[in-house]
């Protein structure tokens, strides 16, 4: 008899083992032999690696990142998030991280999903009556894990079986989104995503200064200014910024300059000095220490190991 109940109503790990096997299957298929591909549904592209990679600096926007595949690695400041078939990655503000792909190899490539996050759309859903979703602690990072759940993974194989018939796309592409945003905000990431939407949150407004770095990384910037850009005293302002990013707004700041020179070197060329004086850098010597502390070498050696056959590169620019 428990055989047979067994057999009638599949235990949630089975279910979710063959929905993460079958989202593997439909982004190898969709992928193909290419590292990345950006989908005809706004906000979603897929990866694939064949290979583990080195720790590499790179910058995660608002997202949610789905392992069908594999392992990956992520680490801000002193915390090291470890993401799988079993776990999804939430990113809810951009944040200068260091990732590394931890499983991948020919025969069984780490696939990766990722979707892009609109705040416009969690804050509608966030409006609902129907919605509750618990305030987050006053430390919590900007960055979790989630359960991938049965529910979260059905809607994500229901995404991608949308390029399949890409006429339904513009019509129910915008539904299944908020159906993925709906199970996160149900689990126990959303409360992250709820304070950084909610219009008036000291997250929320933490939030707004982030942004207002990210756009503004090459300009000269003070403390003072941001804090009243989060309309919060300075002193609040530095506790709440290290709470979402685990480092001080300079270091963010400085994080940006360095991965964007390192941007302007290999995609347009340009040399260190010049790369150094794009990114809001005075001085070319602090640039290349800056540098050479944070990637390990200079910067045209470092460019040139980029460069090099079989050097994987997209990482810190595919976000």
């Amino acid at each position: 008899m428990k055989k047979h109940l067994e057999t009638a109503f599949p235990r949630p790990v089975h279910r979710t083992s063959e929905l993460s096997s079958d989202l593997a299957r439909k982004i190898a298929s969709l992928i193909g032999s290419a590292e990345k591909r950006i989908t005809e549904i706004p906000g979603l592209s897929l990866h694939r690696r064949t290979a583990p990679t080195d720790l590499c600096p790179a910058t995660y926007e608002p997202s949610v990142t789905v392992v069908a595949q594999g392992k990956k690695q992520v680490e801000l400041g002193q915390n090291t998030f470890i993401y799988d078939p079993s776990r999804f990655l939430l990113t809810s503000i951009d944040l200068p991280v260091v990732s590394r792909v931890a499983e991948a190899t020919e025969e069984t490539p780490c696939l990766v999903l990722l979707l892009k996050l609109e705040m416009a759309t969690i804050r509608e859903l966030l409006s609902l009556a129907e919605i509750y979703v618990d305030s987050a602690p006053s430390d919590a990072l900007a960055m979790v894990t989630g359960d991938a759940t049965p529910e979260f993974l059905d809607a994500c194989c229901r995404l991608l079986a949308l390029l399949e018939t890409p006429r339904d796309i513009p019509f129910l592409s915008g539904l299944i989104q908020r159906e993925i945003l709906y199970r996160v905000l149900q689990g126990s990431a959303g409360a992250r995503l709820r304070a950084i939407a909610t219009v008036g949150d000291h997250h929320q407004r933490t939030a707004k200064a982030i942004a207002w770095i990210k756009a503004n990384y090459a300009k000269p910037i003070r403390v003072e200014d941001l804090a009243q850009i989060a309309g919060m005293s300075v002193s609040t302002f530095h506790r709440y910024f290290r709470v979402l990013t685990a480092m001080s707004p300079l270091q963010y700041q400085k994080r940006l300059r360095l991965q964007a020179a390192r941007g302007r070197m290999l995609l347009d060329g340009l040399d260190a000095a010049s790369a150094a004086f794009e990114v809001g850098y005075e001085s070319a010597s602090q640039f290349n220490r800056e540098y050479n502390r944070f990637f390990g070498q200079p910067p045209m050696r470092d460019v040139r190991a980029l460069r090099s056959p079989g050097a994987s590169v997209l990482e810190p620019l595919a976000r």
